[in-house]
C-alpha cells in the first residue's frame, strides 16, 4: 500500500499533503508472516536478534535470503528494523566511547559547541566525521568497532556493495529536549522551497540514497529518549513537502513509538522515515549514539571535474555577458558546484539552515553583488579550504 500523489503537474508542494492519506497509511500494521526472519515484531517494527541470526550471514543464499527481508521492510514495510547485538565485541563500543568523549572534550575546547541540524544549541554534544577521527585516533579500536558482519548486510542490504560509509557521534545530555519530527538526507536536508524545485520521481529517488542508522553505545531505555519513529510513513510521497506542516508534526507527536536499546544494538530506517531524536528525561543517562549516514556509490559522476578552477575562469563571462536571467541561470548550473554536500562540516557547518552555501550560492552571490575578480577568487579559495576534510 503506497499512496498515489493528487499533484498533476509532478511536483509536490505543502498544499498537496493530505493528513488523511498520511494517516491511513501509518495505520498499517507489521504482521510475523511478512517478517518470518524477526525474533518479534515490537510497536509494528520488526527486531532481529543477531546472536541467533548471525550466521544467515556466512553463507550467500542466507545473507541474502535475511538482506532481502531487510530491504522489504525498509522500503516497503515498516521503514525501520532493530538489530539486537548487532556488534558482538561491545569492548571495542566502550573504547571508542572513551576516545569520543576525549574528542567531545578537546573540541569543545578548541571551538564551543556544534552546530546541529535539527536540535538546540547545548542540549546535545556532536562530534562531525566520528568516522575518520576514531580512525585517527586509534586504528586498533576503530577496525574492531566497524568489524560487524550484520552492520555491513544491513548497509548492502539497501545501497548493494561498495555502499559509503559516514558517522556523526550525537549524545544527548538528561534534560536535553526532543527534535521535532523530520525526513532525512538529502531532500529532508533541504529547505522548503529547494526541496519543491525537485521532481516527484525525485522524491521518490532520495530516500533509495542514503540509508540512516545508529550504534547504541549505552542501554537507552524509554526515560533516556531514543529515536521517536514513525512506521509506514516512508511510504507517503508528498512527504519531504510534508513533515514541516503543523498537523503532520502533531499527528506524529500522536502517533511515533520508541523502542529501548541495549549497548551494541543497531537501528537502521529509510531516511523518508518521520522520526525524531526524544527527549532524555533521564536523572543520569548521557545518551550517546553514532548515527551512521550510509550514501550509494552510484552517487558520483563518471569524471572528475576542477570546478573551482571553472567557476573562476568563467566569472569574468558571467559578469559581462548580455545574458538573461534563465540563460545565466543555465550558465552558472554548467559551471559551479551545485550541492553543499560533502563538506567538513566541522569548519563548513550548517549554520543558520540545514545546509551550507555552495559554490554555485556563492558564484551567483558574488555576481548579484559585482564583486571584482580578486574579491570573489579569494572567497572560493577560503569556501574550498573549509569543505576539505
Amino acid at each position: 500500500m503506497t499512496q498515489v500523489s493528487k499533484s498533476t503537474v509532478g511536483f509536490y508542494t505543502e498544499a498537496d499533503c493530505d493528513l488523511n492519506d498520511f494517516a491511513s497509511l501509518t495505520s498499517q500494521q507489521t504482521t510475523p508472516d511478512t517478517v518470518p526472519l524477526a525474533s518479534e515484531v515490537c510497536k509494528n517494527i520488526p527486531v532481529y536478534d543477531m546472536a541467533l541470526r548471525g550466521g544467515m550471514l556466512e553463507t550467500v543464499q542466507t545473507r541474502r535470503e535475511l538482506m532481502a527481508e531487510w530491504a522489504q521492510v525498509l522500503q516497503r514495510g515498516a521503514g525501520v528494523i532493530v538489530l539486537r547485538n548487532a556488534c558482538a565485541d561491545t569492548s571495542a563500543i566502550d573504547d571508542a566511547t572513551v576516545i569520543y568523549e576525549r574528542i567531545i572534550a578537546d573540541e569543545k575546547a578548541a571551538q564551543g559547541g556544534a552546530a546541529d541540524h535539527f536540535a538546540a544549541a547545548g542540549s546535545n554534544d556532536r562530534i562531525w566525521n566520528s568516522l575518520q577521527k576514531l580512525c585517527e585516533a586509534d586504528p586498533d579500536v576503530f577496525v574492531r568497532y566497524f568489524a560487524s558482519p550484520a552492520i555491513d548486510a544491513a548497509c548492502e542490504a539497501w545501497l548493494g556493495p561498495k555502499y559509503q560509509m559516514t558517522a556523526q557521534v550525537n549524545v544527548v545530555h538528561p534534560g536535553g529536549s526532543a527534535q521535532q519530527a523530520h525526513r532525512d538526507y538529502h531532500l529532508g536536508f533541504q529547505t522548503a522551497e529547494i526541496s519543491a524545485a525537485y521532481p516527484a520521481h525525485v522524491h521518490d529517488l532520495s530516500p533509495l540514497m542514503t540509508l540512516q542508522g545508529g550504534i547504541a553505545h549505552g542501554d537507552t531505555p524509554l526515560e533516556s529518549g531514543p529515536t521517536k519513529l514513525l512506521p509506514f510513513s516512508q511510504l507517503y510521497r508528498p512527504g519531504y513537502a510534508a513533515w514541516r506542516r503543523d498537523d503532520f508534526r502533531a499527528y506524529f507527536e500522536e502517533s511515533y513509538v520508541q523502542l529501548p536499546l541495549a549497548k551494541g544494538d543497531a537501528l537502521f530506517f529509510n531516511p523518508a522515515l518521520f522520526h525524531a531524536a526524544g527527549a532524555n528525561g533521564s536523572r543520569d543517562i548521557h545518551r550517546m549514539v553514532n548515527l551512521l549516514q550510509i550514501s550509494s556509490p552510484f552517487g558520483r559522476a563518471m569524471e572528475t571535474v576542477d570546478r573551482t578552477k571553472m567557476s573562476l575562469l568563467a566569472f569574468r563571462s558571467l559578469k559581462e555577458l548580455p545574458l538573461a536571467d534563465a540563460a545565466l541561470h543555465a550558465a552558472i548550473a554548467a559551471t559551479a558546484e551545485g550541492y553543499s554536500f560533502p563538506t567538513n562540516l566541522d569548519n563548513d557547518p550548517p549554520t543558520g539552515g540545514l545546509a551550507p552555501p555552495s559554490q554555485q550560492d556563492l558564484l551567483k552571490t558574488a555576481l548579484g553583488e559585482n564583486w571584482n575578480q580578486h574579491r570573489f577568487e579569494a572567497a572560493l579559495t577560503a569556501q574550498d579550504a573549509r569543505k576539505d576534510a
